[in-house]
């Protein structure tokens, strides 16, 4: 056998190999996450797991009718609109100033990835110890003789979560804006600097256009992170927060504890949708641009 059938021989052991480990991984993704998906779906065209008679879309219409959700909808909305946003000007502005700085950027890098690293139920703990109605910040604002607020339960409460939200996911994302930076050859700034652009042209022809990719693959993990607050809501305020953060997932809890399925699986299936439709559409422009970059 001579030496390109030898090497034909391995390519193919080597597919095989990578092939079975392909399929052992798709095999277990669709036992275990998209068939229970679709079966759990069923529940919500039945009026309740016992009887399981069809019901149409009645669900669907008692849940936009339920004042719960609809608030839990909106405070989801406002607080998406408001921290992802902010998450990623924020992130974007610390990576362009630790990528300046030379001298001690890794420990400031460090600095900020402290947060990731902190258990839910520590962090919980913490800004309860700031901002409940005997906290440090009453205490603080006590020697000005401001009157005491419990935050946690005021109308401020859902600047609150913005906040915490972004001290605990500001450093990931600056890492990712980091990389993403680095990766902007240096050439391309020098000729935008021949040409004569200023720095804010700089700015906005090279490094927004040539970080379209990493803003993408930010957008999706605070989208995504955005949803994990939750754990730090619930420790903070129990199962009936302040109507300001009551957000989708209190509801669905409260369907669970309640037993009531269908309302319940039918929330889930209206957030799984939004979820999944708007990273098609983010695939789709972020291929669309990279598309018009190669070009």
């Amino acid at each position: 056998m001579n030496n390109n059938n030898l090497e034909s021989v391995r390519k193919l052991r080597k597919n095989k190999t990578a092939y079975l480990m392909l399929s052992a991984s798709l095999l277990g993704f669709l036992f275990f996450y998209i068939i229970p998906y679709f079966i759990s779906m069923f529940y919500a065209f039945v009026d309740n797991p016992l009887s399981k008679s069809f019901v149409g879309l009645i669900n669907y219409r008692d849940l936009f009718n339920n004042k719960y959700f609809l608030r839990g909808l909106k405070n989801t909305i406002i607080f998406m609109c408001i921290s992802i946003p902010l998450n990623m000007i924020i992130s974007l502005g610390l990576a362009m100033i630790c990528n300046k700085i030379k001298v001690f950027s890794k420990y400031l890098n460090l600095v900020f990835l402290i947060p990731l690293a902190i258990p839910s139920a520590t962090t919980a703990f913490f800004w309860k110890q700031v901002f409940s109605l005997n906290g440090f910040l009453n205490k603080f604002l006590g020697i000005f003789n401001f009157e005491a607020v419990d935050w946690l339960n005021s109308k401020y409460s859902m600047y609150i979560m913005v906040f915490i939200f972004l001290w605990k996911n500001i450093g990931y994302n600056m890492i990712l804006f980091i990389a993403g930076l680095n990766n902007i050859p240096k050439s391309y700034y020098e000729c935008a600097q021949l040409e004569g652009a200023s720095r804010w042209q700089q700015f906005r022809i090279v490094t927004l256009t040539y970080l379209v990719p990493t803003f993408f693959l930010v957008f999706i993990m605070t989208f995504i992170n955005s949803f994990k607050v939750f754990k730090e809501i619930y420790i903070l305020t129990g199962d009936n927060p302040h109507e300001n953060i009551y957000i989708l997932q209190h509801f669905m809890n409260n369907m669970f504890m309640s037993l009531n399925y269908p309302k319940l699986v039918s929330s889930i299936s209206i957030l799984i949708t939004v979820i999944v439709s708007l990273i098609i559409v983010m695939f789709i422009f972020e291929g669309r641009v990279s598309k018009n970059l190669s070009e």
